[in-house]
């Protein structure tokens, strides 16, 4: 029995009486069509059985795919979980979905070495945080335009806030209070996987491969300027920004005797200092009348919760959007800073 013929745009186009510019525009630029016509035109498509237009075929005729790949540091499961990177991908796909692309989301952790197959079509490639191997990057196709966040690729643009001065700023908030044993949370920080103490001569990523080693710097500026040798405060480091892989270190960091506890903890992420709230609420210590925290990002559970996060707020879906606007050539290339707030609330008050 011979097998059905596939049916194309061209098809579907006669069988409505429109042109097929009509029907490329239902499936990747809706804001062309009335509501209307792109609901009249999907509904047939569907009852014939046309998918949409081959992606392969439309990339060797034109040369353009209109796929953009973002490539994640960590995994899906994560990324799509954590508040910030859920954010900075919610702008992407605003400004992707307004100008008819389609998103293509990447593990770096799961891919390790080599870009799949589909990827390799597409027209640009926004990568966002340490990437765990070098080789990947240069697995991708050298002409395509490349947007680096939140670290840097040489010749490539750049997106970062202003790590070091918003963490300059809220470092000195916190010190003015005159804490006697501050400590440092950072956030993946070591070059060897280390989740608890940072020991004198560990080896740090550079400021280039980790926006935390910028926040570290702007810690240290403000603990010279009050007095504290930087070197002698406290460190540890967290894997991973979650509750269960920063729980243990915090523990420890809180279980210490009251006379080596820290009084101010200036944490890297506000997960990092939600999970020090908790754990510190559930041991009896008061915040911030026995324990003052900072965080860093302004996810809305920081200020929903009380006693409320004092933290450095970054604008995550701007920042999607700036990325996404580079890619697609709306603005140009060129790297950039953007602006944070500090945001005081009642846990430093």
């Amino acid at each position: 029995m011979p097998t059905p013929r596939r049916i194309t745009l061209k098809d579907l186009a006669r069988e409505l009486g429109v042109s097929t510019a009509t029907v490329s525009n239902a499936f990747n630029r809706p804001d062309q069509l009335s509501p209307a016509l792109r609901e009249r035109i999907l509904g047939e498509a569907k009852r014939l059985g046309y998918r949409g237009p081959d992606a392969k075929a439309r990339s060797l005729r034109t040369g353009r795919s209109r796929i953009i790949a973002v490539i994640l540091a960590e995994s899906l499961t994560y990324s799509l979980n954590d508040a910030v990177a859920s954010e900075l991908l919610s702008g992407v796909a605003e400004v992707l979905d307004a100008q008819g692309h389609t998103l293509l989301l990447l593990s770096a952790r799961q891919m390790q070495s080599e870009l799949p197959g589909a990827a390799s079509m597409a027209d640009g490639y926004i990568v966002y945080g340490l990437m765990p191997s070098e080789t990947l990057l240069e697995s991708l196709p050298p002409q395509a335009p490349l947007v680096a966040v939140d670290f840097d690729v040489t010749g490539r643009p750049s997106l970062h806030v202003d790590d070091e001065p918003a963490c300059h700023l809220i470092a000195r908030h916190a010190l003015a209070s005159r804490p006697r044993r501050p400590g440092i949370i950072n956030l993946r920080l070591t070059a060897e996987p280390c989740n608890g103490p940072i020991v004198p001569g560990q080896r740090l990523l550079g400021a280039e491969q980790t926006i935390t080693r910028s926040r570290l710097l702007g810690f240290h500026r403000a603990l010279d300027e009050a007095g504290h040798d930087p070197a002698a405060v406290p460190m540890w480091n967290i894997e991973e920004n979650t509750f269960e892989v920063s729980a243990p270190v915090i523990e420890a960091i809180l279980d210490l005797p009251d006379t080596e506890r820290p009084d101010l903890l200036l944490c890297m992420s506000d997960r990092i200092a939600l999970t020090a709230l908790t754990l510190a609420e559930e041991r009896g210590l008061r915040v911030p009348e026995d324990l003052r925290l900072t965080g860093f990002d302004g996810i809305a559970e920081g200020q929903y919760r009380a006693p409320r996060l004092t933290t450095v707020r970054q604008d995550s879906v701007e920042k999607g959007r700036q990325a996404a606007r580079m890619i697609l050539g709306l603005e140009a290339p060129r790297s950039r800073t953007l602006a944070t707030e500090l945001w005081l609330g009642d846990s430093c008050p």
